[in-house]
């Protein structure tokens, strides 16, 4: 192999594909190592402009994630309309948009790879397709099963699918400006939320359910037109020319170096089962049996039959090589897992996110219900919740995301406060009787909701930036799982209660549970009792309260 050119290749798995969604300072480069490559194989890559085709990469984006989670996040609108089109229960029923919600984060490890496979572009024209045609799909559902399907699965996943996409484009085509370009990209979601909980209550109106699924659906359909925009930062001059069979092997398996088996050794192991096939089909059928058994074509073609024999020997050496290789990239990422979950801080943070998204993501989901429930007058209603929601998680984005750039400023704790008071606000949705009560909470919950925007500046600072890939793609997985689980348990528990009061008491007992958690395990008393201790295993990082965030 020519040692002409060398290429530094990922050696993660594609794990974490949001580690991204945080400013410039939260997002992990993934580790490099050198690989020579032959001069022909070399791919060029521009600089990132920090600017130019950059700027409509993060327009289009923006409107990507404004197109594909405005249904979702206000699906709140819809479920008060399928409660009534399928009469089942509110915790069944809570599953659509549960899983529409939540599949994204699940599924955040395929996504990676899928974006990383075949580039943003593809994936973003195709998973406009999934958005469209689930949400249109969505507009003749027989029963609650089929949108599980629909609306859940394939929506969800065309969700998240996008979100990887946008994020991961947008930090190719930025590198100083990253945190303004993905702050600005993010906010997409929170107008489509804002907007899409008024447009499809309107649509609903004119044209009902299913109409209102059918144009929502079409709008989904200029997402195809704003990834045909996300043009790859790849210099045309050097295309990559088609590679052999053995070249198509992902470069990553070249860096693994072991010792096998000499190529004598290997040649004497394959010459009782070798034979010359090329010597062979050039002789006559009759005449092949006689003449290898006399042996005649060994002494004339001895340089090529070793030739033979050691490309074989290679070849074989490689496949060992790369299956050894590909065992030991797996059993390094559940090793580099177990590191984790040894610190105090990322263990705590794991068990947060849970219980946060179980217990603060469904009012979101259920609000509109909930004023339902409390026999609120409709004429009362100046905005609905759902947007009030939306638009103050936009400002809580902002807003907290400036806050973590001050230096006194301790994100993690920032972070825990958040937690806290989302825990008093969900106890304090019970004895909301209003309007004007339930809108006040619902803007609080909203605020607070962004602090998904510090979340990537908690992690960081937890695990360090050489780690952030690994341990943000766990905790997101986790997150979607909250996600999933959240608003259908608050539906169950109004199914067996017959009010929300319960089912948000345990709501707000989840987010509390999981702030005292994190709370307890970052205070500084274990630093010193660390200090005191032996040193820190080498890998491992004890999160330092007393530091700035």
């Amino acid at each position: 192999m020519s040692n002409s050119a060398v290429r530094a290749i990922p050696t993660d798995l594609g794990y974490g594909s949001h580690e991204t969604a945080s400013k410039g300072s939260g997002y992990a480069d993934p580790k490099v190592l050198p690989v020579n490559l032959p001069s022909s194989d070399k791919m060029v890559f521009r600089k990132p402009p920090d600017g130019g085709w950059g700027w409509v990469i993060v327009v289009v984006s923006f409107f990507t994630q404004f197109l594909c989670y405005g249904s979702p996040l206000a699906v709140g609108v819809l479920y008060v309309e399928w409660l009534d089109a399928f009469g089942e229960g509110k915790g069944k029923t809570a599953w659509v948009g549960s899983l529409a919600n939540g599949i994204g984060l699940l599924a955040s490890p395929v996504c990676s790879i899928c974006v990383s496979s075949f580039g943003a572009r593809p994936v973003a024209i195709f998973s406009g397709f999934m958005v469209a045609g689930g949400l249109m799909m969505s507009s003749f559902a027989p029963n609650i099963y089929f949108l599980y399907i629909s609306y859940g699965i394939v929506v969800g996943l065309g969700c998240g699918l996008l979100y990887t996409a946008t994020v991961t484009i947008t930090c190719h085509y930025f590198d100083k400006r990253r945190g303004l370009a993905l702050g600005l990209i993010s906010t997409g979601s929170s107008v489509g939320l804002f907007i899409y909980a008024a447009l499809q209550r309107e649509l609903i109106d004119l044209y009902g359910l299913d109409g209102c699924l059918l144009i929502v659906g079409a709008l989904s359909l200029n997402i195809l037109a704003c990834g045909s925009l996300m043009r790859p930062l790849e210099s045309p001059d050097s295309p990559p020319p088609e590679k052999t069979c053995v070249d198509k092997v992902p470069d990553r398996y070249f860096v693994y170096h072991e010792k096998e088996k000499t190529v004598e050794e290997n040649i004497s192991i394959l010459e009782k089962g070798y034979v010359d096939e090329k010597c062979v089909n050039n002789i006559p059928d009759y005449k092949q049996d006689s003449i290898l058994n006399k042996n005649v074509l060994s002494p004339i073609n001895v340089n090529e039959k070793d030739s033979y024999k050691k490309k074989v020997v290679e070849q074989t050496n490689f496949c060992k090589q790369l299956a050894k290789r590909k065992w030991q990239l797996y059993l390094n990422y559940w090793e580099e897992t177990m590191v984790l979950f040894k610190n105090k801080v990322f263990s705590a943070l794991f068990v947060a996110i849970l219980l946060f998204d179980i217990g603060g993501f469904p009012p979101s989901l259920l609000m509109e219900d909930v004023a339902r429930s409390a026999n609120i007058n409709e004429d009362d209603y100046h905005m609905p919740l759902i947007s009030i929601i939306g638009i103050m998680t936009a400002v809580g984005k902002l807003t907290l995301g400036i806050l973590a750039d001050f230096k006194w400023v301790n994100t993690l704790y920032l972070y825990v406060i958040t937690l806290l008071m989302t825990g008093v606000a969900l106890f304090a949705i019970p004895f909301a009787k209003s309007y004007l009560t339930l809108a006040m909470l619902s803007g609080i919950l909203g605020f607070l909701t962004g602090n998904w925007s510090i979340f990537p500046y908690v992690t960081t600072k937890t695990v360090g930036i050489e780690k952030l890939t690994h341990a943000y793609g766990i905790l997101m997985f986790f997150a979607g799982l909250g996600n999933s689980l959240g608003p259908p348990i608050v539906g169950w528990f109004y199914d067996w209660t017959q009010e929300y009061d319960t089912a948000f008491y345990f709501s707000g007992f989840c987010v509390l549970l999981g702030g005292f958690l994190l709370l307890l395990a970052a205070l500084p008393c274990w630093n010193a009792c660390a200090n005191q201790s032996s040193k820190l295993p080498p890998n491992t990082y004890s999160y330092k309260v007393a530091s700035s965030a």
